[in-house]
């Protein structure tokens, strides 16, 4: 750790924004046992920045099942709470865009973030992207929302670098995933040092590499236990930024036993045929179930104490080189 960094490091460490995820509570979700009424409630408990819900979170109780006056109702517990809401969809596309837009600007929420699933040759892929990215540029720069691209595990962080700094969008900007980018076969320090001058937002967990063919399949452990850098990406993520921190919200993604197979591969060519995905998705326990659920949320909450407690080790090293 350098000079600069450590000083970072004692300014911001104490305020680092830190979000619910409600991926981390999954399969309670999809069981209907934690709403999104629920995880206000673990981000007030556990002092938090917000939280970010997917609009299908909660199943027959999402947030895209309420109505106006639900969402309004959601947003003012929000802000009595002084929790931010950062809103997600799993697709790129005008109809999923417009829902969360929608939901975002009722509930008072500050930022969408989105990923493309096209089926195609990478260049007509990225063709429909930079559409859509047109399509909502043109459409929501006004609301005053900002919008984050997800590198999720079929692009590249060079070509999502790219989609950002073409669409000449200040609201615009990338979402780093701390394991995604196995997928797409590159590994998590060389991706962010491709994507830093263009992150705004972070999904921290952990993962381990699965080999397939000439590529990587991921899926995600308990943090701590996986093959991602993290307490060497979170000094470094925590310190972008040379008047201000340049990321604004951390995502606490615990997601173990979460699978996504390899996109990208070394022998691919200049050109290669993106398969369809489905949008993300944990498989549901066939035996043990209330013991999975239990465990679910322990390891969400055992979580927030890992990330603080590798705060505080960086705190302390920090500390240790403005004293040298």
């Amino acid at each position: 750790m350098n000079l600069i960094d450590a000083k970072k490091i004692i300014e911001r460490i104490d305020s680092i924004p830190l979000y619910l995820h409600a991926y981390a509570f999954h399969l309670n979700m999809r069981k209907e046992r934690i709403l999104p009424d629920d995880l206000l409630e673990i981000a007030k408990q556990e002092k938090l920045a917000g939280a970010k819900i997917h609009v299908e979170d909660g199943e027959t109780k999402a947030l895209k099942t309420m109505s106006d006056e639900q969402l309004d109702a959601f947003g003012q517990k929000a802000k009595a709470y002084n929790l931010d809401l950062k809103i997600e969809t799993s697709s790129s596309a005008a109809q999923a865009i417009d829902e969360a837009v929608h939901i975002a600007l009722k509930t008072g929420a500050s930022s969408i973030r989105f990923y493309p699933r096209y089926e195609g040759h990478l260049n007509d892929v990225l063709q429909k992207v930079k559409t859509d990215i047109e399509y909502i540029k043109n459409t929501y720069e006004h609301t005053g929302l900002k919008f984050v691209i997800e590198q999720h595990e079929d692009l590249k962080s060079h070509e999502l670098n790219s989609l950002v700094e073409e669409a000449n969008f200040p609201n615009f900007s990338l979402l780093f995933d701390f394991g995604n980018m196995f997928n797409a076969n590159e590994l998590p320090l060389e991706a962010f040092d491709k994507m830093k001058d263009n992150l705004t937002q972070v999904h921290m967990k952990d993962a381990v590499r699965i080999p397939e063919g000439k590529g990587f399949g991921h899926e995600a452990s308990l943090s701590g236990n996986g093959e991602v850098p993290f307490k060497t990406l979170l000094k470094q993520l925590i310190c972008l930024g040379d008047d201000k921190p340049q990321v604004v919200s951390f995502g606490l993604e615990e997601e173990v036993d979460y699978y996504a197979p390899a996109f990208r591969f070394d022998d691919e060519g200049d050109n290669p045929w993106i398969p369809y995905r489905g949008a993300s998705e944990t498989p549901m326990p066939v035996e043990g179930l209330e013991e999975r659920l239990e465990k679910e949320i322990n390891d969400a909450m055992n979580q927030i104490l890992f990330v603080r407690n590798l705060a505080s080790e960086l705190k302390q090293e920090a500390q240790a080189v403005l004293t040298q």
